[in-house]
């Protein structure tokens, strides 16, 4: 579906940003993956070329807050592989005060932000999307082509439903779902603010994909779901897949939802 594509993942070495390359990957389309400095990336590169066969995997050390780092990206692989076809922010920051740290396992309340952690988050993620996003519009209007495709979630369209968390010790923080749905909302207006540059942009907003949850969520979870529940990473891929190829190219503005019909 997207032969011949060169795409940018941002996170690309995170929980989704790995399946995403290697589904890109499989299907004859080239990535890069811009991520912050991993220990990791050359066994992750080595991983996913030996999966699917083929080295079409690039890594670039990004922050998606640095104007330079964001140009210095475009800059080398424009010439590198002579163009950038699709830019996805997948890139999801935890922020880095002490007091907010148990952010990652999904247990800070509404309570237990401070402003100056609603302000750091807000800032680092929604900036992050809006500066990538700026940046690589440029670029892709000097091409005469683009596709931007942001990633957010069910919890930038629905109320969250806290039912779900109870008895776990999770919970659904605030910052998130403010900045999935600043996401949908910043979709929209750059699609609109695009117009006539041949430059989609989308959103995809996935449902609750498995990570090690504890059981009783995953099973709270599944009551709201219509046949499978939670998903796996690679259920999203197909949404994913279909955005970045020509199969959608009078797609823009649109957020597509995957989360087995959990919103409903």
């Amino acid at each position: 579906m997207v032969e011949n594509k060169v795409v940018v993942v941002t996170g690309g070495l995170g929980f989704l940003g790995k399946t995403f390359a290697e589904a890109i990957i499989s299907n004859g389309g080239t990535v890069i993956l811009a991520d912050l400095l991993n220990s990791n990336s050359e066994d992750i590169i080595q991983s996913l070329s030996q999966k699917t066969g083929n080295n079409n995997v690039h890594y670039f050390e990004l922050d998606i807050t640095s104007k330079d780092s964001i140009l210095r990206l475009i800059s080398y692989f424009s010439q590198k592989l002579g163009k950038i076809d699709a830019w996805v922010n997948n890139a999801f920051l935890r922020i880095s005060k002490v007091s907010i740290e148990v952010k990652r396992e999904y247990s800070s309340s509404f309570f237990d932000f401070e402003y100056e952690d609603l302000y750091e988050s807000v800032g680092l993620n929604m900036g992050g999307t809006f500066l990538c996003s700026q940046q690589v519009s440029k670029y892709f209007i000097e091409q005469g082509h683009g596709n931007i495709i942001n990633v957010a979630s069910i919890y930038g369209i629905v109320a969250p439903r806290f039912e779900v968390y109870e008895s776990t010790g999770m919970t659904m923080p605030v910052d998130y779902a403010m900045i999935k749905a600043g996401t949908i909302q910043f979709t929209r207006y750059l699609a609109k603010f695009l117009k006539g540059k041949n430059i989609r942009v989308n959103t995809l907003s996935p449902g609750g994909v498995f990570n090690n949850q504890p059981e009783p969520f995953v099973e709270s979870y599944k009551e709201y779901a219509m046949n499978k529940g939670m998903l796996d990473k690679r259920d999203i891929c197909g949404a994913l897949l279909f955005l970045i190829s020509n199969n959608s190219e009078y797609i823009t503005g649109q957020n597509i939802v995957v989360d087995d019909g959990w919103t409903l």
